[in-house]
């Protein structure tokens, strides 16, 4: 399923400047603090947090979030999983979306002319790769601190700073009747409260025949085991509290919620994570961490 070309993509992700981090332990320090101190004394226009009258929010797993939200840019701290996965979830994208979209993957930006939002975007860390790799990147969160961190984190770099980012809901964009080439939401589905309704959001903000890509955690006993029990109470790579099993959806309950929503799931991957190398690579094993890109066909009407 899995040619020799997404694995040459994946060599690619790792090594380029996508992913770059300082090479001295003390430089990375002084970068962090210096982060640190804009955060904190950066002046900011009063941002309301987003009302909707129809809402997939769960104010809980919002308050979880905010209050870990300084730590987005530190590839030591609770964000850090996801840090080591970015490279493995942008070789997906990259394979997935260039092949759909008839883009060019080994480019340097293969998905330039294509508008990309990122619902649930948090400090960026998935916006900013996109952004470098082409794309016109909208990056959502509901969490106004989370938007915050991640515009100031663009501001450092001119690749980045073209990316508009938005203390608001996918609901809310709904109203506001955008539309984006790719909808991609990286790790939300599990902390919404009504799935079913922000599938549906999700497909009204894709174009037709565009494209969504939603990655996120199978409702597995082998989840249960490695995903909270291992990551957050015995390893420690995750604040204990971070995912609720019973909020996880399994593969075939995603598959059927998109299709409810318009949205034809195509292909499914699987992120195995490999202690030996502290690396994820895409696996067809979907039993605990996977991602899955649909597509939304053109209406008949």
């Amino acid at each position: 399923m899995f040619s020799r070309s997404l694995y040459q993509l994946q060599k690619v992700s790792r090594s380029s400047r996508l992913y770059r981090h300082d090479s001295s332990i003390s430089s990375k320090h002084a970068v962090l603090a210096a982060f640190q101190s804009l955060l904190h004394n950066r002046p900011y226009a009063a941002t309301p947090q987003p009302t909707v009258s129809v809402s997939s929010l769960n104010q809980t797993e919002l308050a979880k979030f905010a209050a870990i939200a300084d730590s987005w840019w530190d590839v030591e701290g609770p964000f850090k999983p996801l840090h080591v996965m970015n490279p493995t979830r942008l070789a997906f994208l990259r394979s997935t979306l260039c092949r759909y979209f008839g883009k060019d993957p080994f480019s340097a930006k293969p998905f330039e002319g294509l508008k990309f939002v990122d619902v649930g975007c948090g400090g960026g860390i998935l916006s900013e790769p996109l952004a470098r790799m082409g794309a016109s990147v909208t990056g959502i969160d509901a969490v106004e601190k989370n938007i915050k961190i991640a515009q100031l984190h663009a501001d450092l770099d001119p690749a980045a700073s073209s990316i508009e980012y938005r203390c608001t809901t996918a609901e809310n964009l709904v109203e506001e009747q955008m539309e984006f080439d790719a909808v991609i939401a990286s790790e939300v589905i599990e902390h919404v409260a009504d799935p079913a309704e922000f599938c549906k959001s999700l497909s009204a903000l894709t174009v037709s025949n565009g494209a969504t890509v939603i990655s996120t955690i199978n409702r597995s006993m082998r989840a249960y085991a490695t995903a909270i029990v291992a990551a957050e109470y015995i390893l420690h790579w995750l604040p204990k509290g971070t995912h609720e099993w019973s909020s996880f959806l399994t593969p075939e309950e995603l598959v059927l919620t998109l299709q409810r929503a318009s949205i034809s799931v195509e292909e499914m991957a699987g992120f195995a994570f490999d202690p030996l190398t502290g690396q994820w690579s895409l696996t067809d094993d979907i039993g605990v961490n996977f991602i899955a890109f649909g597509t939304k066909k053109k209406s008949i009407v």
